[in-house]
């Protein structure tokens, strides 16, 4: 790619010259800050550079949090690039794209995926979070990336499914893995083990319960590689919209998207610099999705021509490593109108051209910035947003959709159907009145039990009377009670009266079938009719 082509994003406003300008792929290298409150434009400018981006024909993901504009974006696809796009909508229900982080990860990138996971669980759960938890949530990820055909499913079947965590401890090569799982974990008694794994089986049991959610992680074989995607340009769109998969379920897929892309970068370490194609992430809301492994994103990724455009609300959102990190490691810095606090937080970046009051005062639409020109930042100034670009007189989304879906997506009932086996998911069985367990039947007629296969004894309760063996087609009915007694305990009738007693009724009943008439004419009588 020309390190020279250039992205628009705003207009000079100096002397009310207005004139349109934007920043080089060189300089998009080192990356792109974005602050401002919500409703100031942010979005906006986020969303012109998208565009141009994918006319123009560039590599890129975009991880959207809120959905409009990742859903507006494909209106803006042309016919040209319709194939190089990978629509991850979580939504799409009927044709899940499976997005599996423990696939084919190689031993020296093992404890990055652990990292990231960790880091992800702990920002979503950070309340609950222990350092037995993290411990013992690390060494079951470490063994699962070391068995093929692993996914999150497996964490809370390791703890469990004995005979699953069996077969995967025998697969580990780590020592110090392995023996944590055999000289330590082996060793807890039941309740010890329940007490230490609750809360991690509690919680990845929320997400994984939700079949929106399980039917991307579950699959064994993520329907993309990364790395591939980002060599071959293509159009990247997660429509993670909290709104509609949860916020925590946003978090977790965005996090793990953004830690494989961490991987697929840093895979490019065995092809030259200069003939690896530029890839450039847009992160909207980032703070959602900045773990401590995103700070070394920041400092990496230049190198692997990994170039990040990231837009948020306000500083305290961030933690102090990953603030460390951008200021430390962003080249151009974009700020809308921002609250007091966060201006004198950043106000050290535009001085002396711009004061805090300045930064609070913006009008909408209205930036300063600075600016990475020629490698080199320039002073503040300020400038105007560009407007919306047009959308195309025609839209290919349904084809975008369907290319998606055929390519990379999966059969909702074939996906489901993997999965219970994958379980294996059988039939409960059930404690029969007898004592004895058996599965559920639809047939309700039960073969007598065998005398010499009677349930034995239980000490302190008296034995059963043995029953009396009669032919399957012969039910022997239950002792029922007298009628004048049921009777007798009907309060009132459905007119509101109380039942008068009966003067004369049968005190007990024939094994033989009740004769039906003489039973109505008794409640006839019974109701004063």
């Amino acid at each position: 790619m020309n390190k020279d082509e250039v992205v628009l994003f705003a207009e000079t406003n100096f002397r009310n010259q207005r004139q349109r300008f934007g920043i080089r792929t060189d300089d998009r290298r080192r990356h792109m800050y974005i602050i401002g409150k919500t409703g100031m434009g942010k979005t906006a400018l986020l969303r012109n550079m998208l565009i141009q981006d994918i006319q123009e024909g560039r590599g890129l993901a975009f991880i959207d949090p809120h959905g409009d504009v990742a859903d507006d974006l494909l209106d803006y696809i042309p016919e040209d690039r319709i194939k190089d796009v990978i629509y991850f909508n979580p939504v799409d229900t009927e044709f899940p794209v499976s997005f599996n982080i423990l696939e084919k990860v190689d031993a020296k990138d093992r404890h990055l995926v652990a990292s990231g996971l960790m880091s992800a669980f702990k920002k979503i759960w950070q309340d609950l979070w222990s350092a037995r938890m993290e411990y013992i949530l690390n060494n079951t990820i470490l063994a699962l990336l070391e068995v093929e055909g692993s996914t999150i499913l497996g964490v809370n079947r390791m703890f469990a499914d004995k005979k699953y965590r069996k077969e995967i401890v025998d697969q580990i090569t780590d020592p110090i893995v392995k023996a944590f799982w055999v000289n330590e974990f082996a060793q807890y008694t039941e309740r010890l083990a329940v007490e230490a794994t609750a809360a991690i089986q509690n919680k990845i049991g929320q997400f994984t319960s939700s079949t929106l959610i399980r039917n991307i992680v579950g699959q064994t074989h993520t329907a993309f590689d990364v790395r591939q995607a980002m060599d071959s340009k293509k159009i990247i769109i997660l429509n993670l919209a909290r709104g509609r998969i949860g916020e925590d379920a946003s978090r977790l897929l965005g996090t793990l998207f953004i830690t494989k892309i961490q991987l697929g970068a840093m895979s490019r370490a065995n092809v030259p610099e200069s003939e690896r194609e530029d890839f450039f992430l847009y992160v909207d809301e980032f703070q959602n999705f900045a773990t401590e492994s995103f700070a070394s994103i920041l400092s990496e990724a230049r190198k692997f021509r990994l170039s990040l455009t990231v837009a948020h609300q306000y500083i305290a959102q961030m933690e102090e490593e990953v603030r460390d990190a951008v200021f430390g490691n962003v080249g151009t810095i974009i700020t809308f109108r921002i609250g007091a606090e966060d201006a004198e937080a950043i106000e050290k970046e535009f001085e002396p051209e711009f004061i805090a009051n300045d930064l609070i005062n913006l009008p909408k639409y209205e930036i300063y910035l600075k600016l990475m020109i020629d490698g080199v930042a320039s002073k503040a100034f300020s400038a105007h947003t560009m407007p919306p670009l047009e959308a195309p007189a025609v839209s290919f989304r349904d084809k975008i959709v369907e290319t998606t879906r055929s390519r990379y997506g999966t059969p909702r009932d074939r996906v489901e159907d993997q999965i219970s086996k994958w379980t294996k998911v059988e039939e409960a069985p059930i404690r029969s009145q007898s004592g004895s367990n058996k599965k559920k039947s639809n047939n309700y007629s039960q073969p007598s039990t065998p005398k010499d296969n009677l349930p034995k004894p239980t000490p302190g309760v008296l034995p059963l009377k043995e029953p009396v063996q009669t032919p399957r087609s012969v039910v022997t009915p239950p002792k029922e009670m007298p009628v004048s007694q049921a009777l007798s305990k009907l309060p009132v009738d459905f007119r509101g009266k109380k039942l008068p007693e009966t003067k004369t009724m049968t005190e007990s009943i024939s094994p033989k079938a009740p004769d039906l008439d003489s039973l109505r004419e008794i409640l006839k009588k019974a109701m004063g009719e």
